[in-house]
């Protein structure tokens, strides 16, 4: 019911920046959370962010806190999260996840609380 396509991602050198961007399209007239996820070779897929349709409320994992920002433009059906001070250990496929439980109110952590998930971008942080 929701297609997410995420965009963005490429090769950048330690301490620099990069803007990811998740356009939705299908069922963008329900509210839904969206949530920033990544998984790393041999690594469990974790949590990075999330963000309440309206945008008033989010959170972020510790590892990103201070150096990564969600934000969303809903009259475009796109979530964006800007990553500033990369580190090496950023390098992951990047994905973003919409949640429709709730209307977009209640914003949720965990991997199996999101509907939609979009194919990936590919972030790689060099030394």
């Amino acid at each position: 019911q929701v297609q997410l396509v995420e965009s963005g991602g490429g090769l950048v050198q330690a301490g620099g920046s990069l803007r990811l961007s998740c356009a939705a399209s299908g069922r963008t007239f329900s509210r839904y959370a969206m949530g920033w996820f990544r998984q790393a070779p041999g690594k469990e897929r974790e949590f990075v962010g999330v963000i309440s349709w309206s945008g008033a409320k989010t959170i972020y994992a510790d590892s990103v806190k201070g150096r990564f920002t969600i934000s969303r433009d809903n009259a475009k059906n796109t979530v964006y999260l800007q990553m500033n001070s990369l580190k090496p250990e950023d390098t992951a496929v990047y994905y973003c996840a919409a949640d429709m439980s709730s209307n977009g109110i209640l914003i949720r952590v965990g991997t199996l609380e999101y509907d939609y998930w979009g194919q990936g971008t590919q972030v790689t942080v060099s030394s």
